[in-house]
């Protein structure tokens, strides 16, 4: 890693941004009471041998509140994409009509919301293991550059260093608490 505090709180930042932009995309995914496309648009379709995104392959809208219309920008792509979405594991019963695919979304049970949450809860501390592994990282590094041979940097810098790595720890932890809250908050609401 780097020799300076300023890459170090760089890299150390971008880690923790990874982090919470994987679950961005992984909460999009996860299913409230509202139908949205991010519900499938990465379910992979083999599409003439080669694993691609279903909104790669499809317009995907949302005529009502609990359904999703799929219409496939090449017809012969429809059996690979009912195929795709049957064994996505997501529950979906798609029904084929004339050059396009309807997902009527059953309602979510109570059990299933409180599945949800605790999904939530469980990638949400995922993602605070991979920040603190970011942390210990670039503490490390701090640690470091106090040793380095030939260029000296004092004490009180690498514990100032160490405590705006901390501060970022907790600015992202924040963030990830405020994206659990709102994300329970969508599954529970009826």
């Amino acid at each position: 890693m780097s020799t300076d505090p300023d890459t170090i709180l760089l890299e150390t930042e971008e880690a923790m941004e990874k982090a919470t932009d994987y679950l961005k995309k992984e909460f999009r995914g996860l299913r409230t009471g509202r139908a949205s496309p991010a519900l499938i648009e990465f379910i992979k379709v083999d599409y003439y041998g080669s694993m691609t995104d279903l909104k790669a392959l499809a317009a995907i809208s949302v005529p009502e509140p609990t359904q999703l219309l799929i219409k496939p920008f090449d017809i012969g792509a429809m059996a690979a994409i009912r195929h795709a979405l049957e064994a996505s594991g997501l529950g979906f019963n798609p029904i084929g009509e004339q050059k396009q695919i309807r997902l009527m979304l059953p309602a979510l049970s109570s059990e299933r919301r409180t599945q949800l949450v605790n999904h939530c809860k469980k990638l949400s501390e995922e993602q605070r293991v991979s920040l603190r592994n970011a942390r210990r990282d670039a503490n490390k590094h701090a640690d470091a550059l106090g040793k380095q041979a030939g260029a000296h940097v004092p004490e009180d810098e690498i514990e100032t260093l160490k405590e705006e790595i901390q501060a970022l720890l907790k600015k992202y932890e924040e963030t990830i608490d405020k994206m659990v809250e709102e994300k329970t908050k969508e599954i529970t609401t009826i």
